[in-house]
């Protein structure tokens, strides 16, 4: 497990981290299709929280394209490096990520992330930002639209509909199971949003969720849970 320390200059404003995103957006590649799904490398990402104690933990996860094995896994731990602002949540999660990936002994290929890309109020979710920072082709992957609409993808899996700002088209509300409730695609950095669907459903062959979410997400929650009893048992 890698320990982060908050990176020096980090934005501690709303108006800081606004200019930042500002800055990096211009710098999103959307007219490249990324690797093939089902082949290489792709590595899922997430992150959990403990706000009391000021910890957060990621995880990055690699698995094998074709065959969902897991190839590496590796952790990071330090403090929130944000406070919490719908909008700017990349701005706590970041350090971490990036501390995690670098941790990992193998090339990540394509990166799935728990959250937006372009489907963001300012077109630059987490996934946008990362892909960005590492030059990595990345995903965004949600549970729930954000402010966006979107009418119900028909039943079968694999059914998709726009997902929408206004008449915009910032991603799409993706069926992974038959009468499940959707997923929500959007592109991050150097991926199509048809591949970034087509990925999604290799990535989900018995569940709602990606793999690489779904073992993000335990390892993540797990290192924390470590985090916070060694910080308990230390006094802090």
């Amino acid at each position: 497990m890698t320990t982060v320390d908050i990176p020096a200059g980090w934005p501690t404003t709303e108006e800081q981290a606004r200019a930042i995103q500002d800055e990096l957006r211009g710098k999103v590649v959307l007219d490249e299709p990324g690797p093939p799904p089902g082949t290489g490398h792709v590595t899922g990402v997430d992150v959990a929280y403990d706000d009391d104690r000021d910890v957060v933990a990621a995880a990055a996860v690699v698995l094998d394209a074709a065959t969902l094995r897991v190839v590496a896994e590796a952790t990071a731990v330090g403090r929130i490096s944000f406070p919490y602002v719908p909008g700017l949540l990349a701005f706590r999660e970041i350090p971490t990520v990036l501390a995690a990936l670098g941790a990992l002994p193998c090339p990540p290929g394509t990166v799935v992330c728990d959250g937006y890309g372009l489907a963001h109020p300012r077109r630059f979710g987490l996934a946008s930002h990362l892909g960005v920072l590492t030059g990595l082709p990345t995903i965004g992957v949600a549970k729930n639209p954000f402010t966006f609409t979107y009418d119900d993808p028909d039943i079968p899996r694999g059914s998709s509909s726009p997902l929408l700002d206004g008449r915009e088209e910032v991603g799409r509300a993706l069926r992974t199971r038959d009468g499940v409730k959707p997923v929500f695609i959007s592109v991050g950095h150097r991926v199509t949003l048809a591949d970034a669907c087509a990925h999604t459903l290799a990535l989900t062959p018995a569940y709602r969720l990606p793999e690489t979410t779904r073992r993000a997400d335990a390892l993540c929650r797990r290192a924390l849970r470590e985090a916070t009893a060694r910080a308990a048992r230390d006094g802090r």
